[in-house]
């Protein structure tokens, strides 16, 4: 079976995020998920791209929403990894 290579896309889905006006928003980090998690399985490279996306989210950018989104990915990467 081929490595998947979804984390791929989601990293250049992320560099377009950020280059868009610097900022990632729920909607935006949504769609990233979405692409590591259309196949039911998050892998280890998917993993790490999405916890580098996230380490690169400032708290004071933080919205209600950006909040919640982030909960709920959480969430679903312990049930999906577990």
């Amino acid at each position: 079976m081929p490595e998947a290579r979804d984390y791929l896309e989601m990293t250049f889905m992320s560099i377009n995020c950020f280059a868009n006006d610097g900022k990632l928003d729920a909607a935006e980090l949504g769609k990233i998920f979405d692409i590591a998690s259309r196949d039911d399985v998050i892998d280890q490279n998917e993993i790490r791209v999405l916890s580098k996306i996230l380490a690169r989210l400032q708290p004071e950018e933080l919205d209600a929403a950006m909040k919640l989104k982030m909960l709920e990915i959480n969430e679903k990467i312990k049930l999906l990894t577990a």
